[in-house]
């Protein structure tokens, strides 16, 4: 096992949010009539015994393990006494006792695993009746919601990551208006179907989902189209090169609204939810430094490869290869032997309930986003695919340090560069960072100046016009000799940049006193601060101060149509003009 943060712990933290029976109407595939209505799967009660000591081996071998000091191996027996219950293909919240032992597990595993560990960094298990979520086995499990899910800080910095969609998924009603679906909408069902490069067979559920999207789900699809602009482009040609139709790109829509960190309660992440040992099984990187199941280019890479795999399996069904993408290629063949056939329609009764949701949900996904138009999206302005230059640079490289060198900030720089878990590049090797367009070369020349020793402890501040030596030696702390040390044969007639120690830095940005004169001020070196205020977004104060919302929005790490806060501190460009009434402090 090559992972450094064990899936369990982020299970743990995850774990907790209710997932509530759907409303199916007859007109839906047989045995579906409501979510309540048990599976055959969930009707395997008797299997809770040899699922449980299954688990409990695994346990008992981990503990064994741990005692010897070999703790990797230990790790690995967790994870699998974890995964036992997981790949059960039970649904754990339809079975109290199995549910209980599931949660008391991850707890007897944390406390072996951390027992030094902060009472107050411990992952708190909710308990609460039907608590756990549909757990389901294998591969690309992306599940349940957590109201607010914790920051893990188990020896990293504390890592932001926003709740798969698929976890509020879980708990979506169809309500009898969104089910009721004419002969007219069939018809127009089968006319927009064609607009996808793939074949399926249409069913009224699609078009309930449809409905739920042109009513109260219309949020959710509208942050999705517009947030899709940015890595479409990306998945469209991965796909295309590993043979998978271009139009199931949108799952990525349904797995994560096109997020890089997004986490569910099962520890699926990125924007294509793996799970830690699925994305290990096609070469997704999990260490202290990266996980690359957050990546953008290869966590693609290794979506379109996994579905490839899985339309070869079922010779071209896509819709039964999502349905393995989601609950795992063994429960859907499993549903296939129990049906008698190979279509998803007709397994339907024999698979999660999550699962029945999941195809139908992506379906229409593909339908809207492809027909936007004909289903009341035609105004939605998709992003524009991300812009950056990829740069290598040396082992344990600083964050700060590249997030001063090239005029943006640590938080964007962690946006462009999703699967690194730390403000540090990975220790021990070259690392392959992506920097906003246009700005490696400026990244490049700074880092020819700074000790490959120094580049975890040191940063650049810009010197503004006139300034000499001396003076960003008063504003910063750091004396003149070490300024001359650490920038040896620099000119400032020459630069805009100096390399500083990354510790007692009192002032990077500079500002000439006033004088009676307004107009002597010297704007400062580094970007402008402004307030905002409430009720303004990136892109009205982009158009208020006449720069690029693209530009505003990278430079402070958050999308142009993120509502702000009241007060929040926004950095505008250099160049850019500002007004009085949002003049920072």
């Amino acid at each position: 096992m090559t992972s450094s943060f064990p899936r369990w712990i982020i299970r743990a933290i995850l774990c907790g949010t209710f997932f509530t029976p759907a409303i199916i109407q007859a007109q839906i595939p047989a045995g579906s009539s409501a979510r309540t209505t048990p599976t055959e799967v969930e009707k395997s009660g008797g299997r809770v015994d040899q699922i449980i000591a299954r688990a409990e081996d695994h346990f008992r071998k981990g503990k064994l393990n741990l005692e010897d000091s070999k703790r990797e191996q230990a790790r690995d027996e967790f994870d699998k006494a974890v995964d036992s219950i997981l790949e059960s293909g039970l649904d754990v919240r339809g079975n109290q006792r199995l549910q209980t032992f599931y949660l008391e597990l991850v707890e007897r595993v944390y406390r072996e695993e951390v027992p030094n560990m902060p009472l107050t960094s411990q992952p708190t298990v909710l308990l609460a009746a039907q608590n756990t979520s549909n757990l389901q086995p294998q591969p690309t499990e992306t599940s349940r919601k957590t109201e607010q899910p914790a920051p893990l800080q188990i020896g990293f910095r504390q890592q932001q990551f926003e709740p798969s969609p698929l976890d509020e998924l879980s708990k979506l009603i169809l309500t009898p208006e969104e089910l009721t679906v004419s002969p007219a909408d069939i018809d127009a069902l089968e006319l927009a179907k064609n607009s996808v490069n793939f074949a399926f067979t249409t069913n009224p559920l699609i078009q309930g989902f449809i409905n739920h999207y042109q009513g109260r789900g219309r949020s959710t699809m509208e942050v999705g189209l517009r947030r899709s602009g940015r890595y479409a482009r990306l998945a469209r040609e991965t796909f295309r090169k590993e043979g998978v139709p271009e139009d199931l790109i949108w799952l990525g829509q349904v797995e994560s609204t096109w997020t890089p960190k997004a986490l569910s309660y099962a520890s699926a992440s990125g924007l294509w939810q793996f799970v830690p040992s699925t994305g290990r099984a096609f070469g997704l990187r999990q260490t202290a430094y990266i996980d690359e199941r957050n990546s953008l280019e290869k966590a693609t890479q290794a979506s379109a490869k996994y579905l490839k795999a899985l339309g070869d399996h079922y010779n071209g069904d896509w819709a039964l290869a999502m349905a393995a993408y989601n609950t795992g290629q063994f429960n859907v063949d499993r549903a296939i032997a129990r049906a008698g056939t190979a279509n998803f329609w007709k397994i339907y009764p024999f698979i999660a309930q999550q699962t029945r949701d999941y195809v139908p949900n992506i379906l229409a996904t593909i339908l809207i986003a492809k027909n936007p138009d004909r289903y009341g999206f035609g105004s939605i302005r998709r992003e524009a695919p991300l812009s950056y230059d990829v740069v290598q640079v040396p082992t344990a490289t600083s964050l700060r340090l590249i997030a001063d060198a090239t005029d943006t900030s640590v938080d964007y720089l962690q946006s462009l560069n999703p699967e690194l878990r730390r403000d540090v590049t990975p220790r021990g090797e070259v690392y392959n960072v992506r920097v906003p367009g246009g700005r490696s070369k400026q990244l490049l020349a700074v880092l020819k100046r700074v000790p490959g020793d120094r580049r975890e402890s040191s940063r650049v501040i810009s010197v503004a016009p006139g300034e000499d030596l001396q003076a960003v030696a008063n504003r910063t702390g750091i004396s003149v000799a070490q300024l001359q040390a650490m920038n040896s044969g620099v000119d400032l007639k020459s630069t805009t940049k100096l390399v500083v120690p990354n510790s007692n830095v009192r002032l990077t940005n500079w500002k000439r006193a006033k004088t009676g004169n307004a107009t002597s001020d010297t704007a400062p070196a580094g970007p402008t601060k402004i307030r905002a205020r409430k009720g303004d977004t990136i892109a009205k104060i982009a158009a208020a101060h006449k720069v690029s919302a693209d530009e505003l929005a990278r430079l402070n790490g958050m999308p142009a149509d993120a509502e702000l806060r009241a007060g929040q501190e926004i950095r505008l460009p250099v160049s850019a003009p500002t007004s009085s009434r949002q003049r920072g402090q």
